[in-house]
This record gives structure tokens, C-alpha cells and sequence, in this order.
């Protein structure tokens, strides 16, 4: 049976379950309208760190991108210069504005080593909520920690469009399962506020 939510979305649901996740085409359009208004940061806040030459080379290729909706899921696959993904370096506010690109790059399956889901649920499951980031460096603060302060920078809208991908993924992925319904369970339903 399908249904519609507030927004006039369609998801799919069975009677007596929760909503099983959306359409892929539904789901893409879902993110662009929850991350519509986001206002790309400055170039000076581009960048999440000094550590190493990756932050400076996001920094540096991702200056003149001024749109995400533009970006090419090639550029975002080599983004920086072929190392890692540039998710992993960017700032709070730089990811929360590029995310969506990878969000539906990943949805097309034009990404391989760029993983948005890596990103989104990485340190919220039961497994590693706990572990602490470098207790020399940082004290306390675990995982979860960090990650909750990454991604206090999120609307409650664009909140649920990252829950809505994760049950998405959920569905079509065989690997990580743990990991996402932990990162569901443990934080994007209540940071959402579907829980």
C-alpha cells in the first residue's frame, strides 16, 4: 500500500508495520526539497581541520562549487585528488551542504569509494558509541560524542530526509545492517524526531 506523508511524499507501507522506506525517485526528490534552502558556507569554512594535506585539498576543489545540485558524481567520487572522500574532511557546515550530492549520487549508484552511509552512521551503533575518539587528545569524548555534534547542524526536515535514506539503504543493502539500524535506533529517529 502506499501512502502520503505531510509533504504529499510517497512511501510504502503493510499494515501493522513502520513505513518501509520510499522510492528511490521519491527519495531523491525528498532530500533536494529538505536541503533546498541550505546556504553553502564560505570558502574559509570549508574545510573541518589542519591535519595533513586532505582538508586543504577539499578546501581548494571544492572553492569554486557553488551549487551541490550541479556537482558531478565524478568529480565527488576523485574529490580530493583521488584521496579519500572529502566527507571525511569537510566542516559541519560544508557536509551538511554537500551531503545531499552524495546522498543522490549514491542513490544512482554512481559511487564507489565515496560512502555517504559510512558518514552517517559510523560511531552511533551499539558497537562503537562508546569507544572514545583518543582519550589523549580529546578526554571522554567517545564517538558518539562527536557525532552528535557534527550532526546537531541538521533540521529536524532534513533530519528525517537522512532517515529516510537510511531506510532506504536498509532495504537494499546486505552488509552494514547492524550499523544502520544502531544509527537509526540510537540516534536519527529521535535527532528527527521520530522516535
Amino acid at each position: 500500500m502506499v501512502s502520503r506523508d505531510a509533504r504529499g511524499v510517497g512511501c510504502r507501507t503493510e499494515p501493522g508495520t513502520l513505513t518501509i522506506a520510499m522510492d528511490r525517485e521519491a527519495l531523491k526528490e525528498l532530500i533536494r526539497q529538505a536541503f533546498a534552502n541550505v546556504e553553502r558556507p564560505g570558502n574559509w569554512a570549508l574545510r573541518g581541520g589542519n591535519e595533513g594535506d586532505e582538508p586543504f585539498l577539499v578546501e581548494q576543489e571544492f572553492s569554486d562549487k557553488s551549487d551541490w545540485r550541479a556537482l558531478d558524481p565524478a568529480f565527488l567520487e576523485q574529490a580530493p585528488s583521488g584521496y579519500s572522500s572529502a566527507l571525511s574532511f569537510f566542516s559541519d557546515e560544508a557536509f551538511r551542504y554537500f551531503l545531499p550530492a552524495y546522498l543522490i549520487a549514491d542513490l544512482d549508484g554512481a559511487l564507489d569509494r565515496a560512502d555517504p552511509l559510512f558518514h552517517l552512521t559510523h560511531g552511533l551503533s551499539d558497537a562503537v558509541r562508546n569507544t572514545k575518539l583518543n582519550e589523549r587528545r580529546f578526554g571522554d569524548r567517545t564517538w558518539f560524542d562527536a557525532r552528535q555534534h557534527q550532526f546537531s547542524v541538521f533540521s529536524a526536515w532534513e533530519a528525517k530526509a537522512i532517515v529516510e535514506y537510511l531506510r532506504y539503504k536498509l532495504d537494499v543493502v546486505e552488509f552494514n545492517r547492524e550499523e544502520i539500524t544502531g544509527a537509526l535506533s540510537n540516534y536519527w529517529l529521535a535527532r528527527a524526531g521520530l522516535a
